[in-house]
């Protein structure tokens, strides 16, 4: 066993656990810097939507659908999206494809963004209409996972986990820091309180 070794194994239980909660939390910490900005940033302009002036923007097209692909009980729906994708320049996921005897109305969603396509089942003829809301919209959206997929809603998922551990090695530190420990733990109790205070207030 190495001299560094040797003197790892003899340092006292206290001290490695002080030690392995600190590394944890900084490296926690930095790893997360920049979720935790994004979700702090979008938190304030969810909370205040007058912060931002509106930036959304409209568009409308027309076009054509071969017809054969509206005949039957259920039209080729791979097909119809693929081409709104392709040649329309539609975007985000799909998010509904409704089918009755007269028309299709197919939606797509994305952080910010819509697109809605009327398809006349007799002659093929579509309109498609789009919205983009800008960019503080989009990122809004993607704070609530809204429409952002499985991916963004795994990150978010993490975001907490890390932010949950962050709190946890924090106050674990709090432990070791004898000169502060009790004002401190006092300071968490008192904002524990308030935070329960406010939300019984919040709730009626």
């Amino acid at each position: 066993m190495s001299s560094e070794r040797k003197d790892k194994a003899a340092r006292p239980l206290k001290l490695r656990i002080h030690s392995g909660i600190r590394w944890l939390h900084t490296y926690l910490s930095l790893l997360s810097l920049l979720v935790v900005l994004f979700f702090s940033v979008t938190g304030l302009t969810l909370n205040h939507p007058s912060w931002i002036t509106s930036g959304l923007h409209q568009s409308a097209k027309t076009g054509q659908l071969p017809v054969e692909w509206l005949k039957g009980a259920e039209p080729k729906k791979l097909e119809i999206v693929e081409k709104l994708r392709s040649e329309f320049g539609v975007r985000g996921a799909l998010d509904e494809f409704r089918v009755d005897e007269r028309e299709c109305a197919i939606s797509f969603k994305a952080p910010g963004y819509s697109a809605d396509t009327f398809v006349t089942r007799e002659t093929g003829a579509l309109t498609l209409t789009i919205a983009e809301e800008g960019t503080l919209a989009a990122l809004n959206d993607l704070h609530k996972g809204r429409y952002s997929g499985g991916l963004w809603a795994k990150l978010i998922d993490l975001s907490a986990i890390f932010l949950t551990l962050i709190s946890l090695t924090g106050l674990g530190l709090l432990f070791y820091l004898k000169r502060i420990r009790t004002v401190g733990l006092i300071v968490v109790a008192g904002g524990a309180v308030l935070f329960f205070i406010l939300a019984r207030l919040a709730l009626g």
